[in-house]
């Protein structure tokens, strides 16, 4: 399959979560020089996107307060609660229209690394419609889907929607080959801490 020549790629960093398992909001959890969604948005800015958003819900007025949301159109999701596709609705809202492929960042992954995004987008041929990461112990984070998945998207609901997607269109998905394990994403404090001891930091 040809690789893709210079398509137009959008990231969506996913930050809208209500963090009801960590009773506090994991963007603002403390990740390195800033918090765990700047981070994320620091490995989005250096992955070469054409264009970034990032989509707010749960603490969203505190966020803009204390995250560095610059070079990112912000949207708002209003029904964070609905789960990550509400939040995919949303960045869809914004998508510029010479988008040909739309790459998925969690806000709350700090192991992916702006390396990770690249390979994944330079593994999607001109005809992709859906690609993962295949890391050693299987799918995972960041995730690509192609304009001709685009209105899928907007259609999914509840949680682990895409994952559901990607069963039901599985001869379609591309998997792109990355080293190591999944990356873990924070959901609670337990997570927080195994990132932190990951990365030589401490909270």
């Amino acid at each position: 399959m040809a690789r893709r020549t210079e398509p137009f790629v959008t990231g969506l960093v996913l930050g809208a979560g209500g963090s009801r398992r960590l009773g506090e909001p994991k963007q603002l959890l403390p990740y390195g020089s800033g918090t765990l969604l700047d981070h994320a948005l620091e490995t989005a800015r250096s992955s070469g996107f054409d264009q970034l958003i990032v989509a707010l819900g749960g603490s969203s007025g505190e966020v803009r307060r204390r995250v560095d949301l610059s070079g990112a159109d912000v949207v708002e999701n209003q029904d964070f609660g609905e789960g990550c596709s509400s939040s995919i609705a949303a960045g869809l809202e914004a998508l510029d229209p010479r988008a040909e492929l739309l790459v998925l960042v969690l806000g709350d992954q700090p192991g992916v690394t702006p390396g990770t995004v690249r390979a994944l987008i330079e593994g999607c041929g001109e005809e992709t419609l859906l690609a993962a990461c295949l890391y050693d112990d299987g799918r995972g984070h960041p995730l690509a889907f192609g304009r001709q998945v685009f209105d899928d998207l907007r259609e999914l609901q509840g949680d682990k929607a895409v994952w559901k997607l990607m069963e039901r269109r599985a001869h379609d998905v591309v998997e792109v080959r990355v080293p190591g394990p999944i990356p873990r994403d924070v959901d609670t404090r337990a997570d927080y801490e195994a990132v932190l001891a990951e990365s030589g930091s401490s909270a």
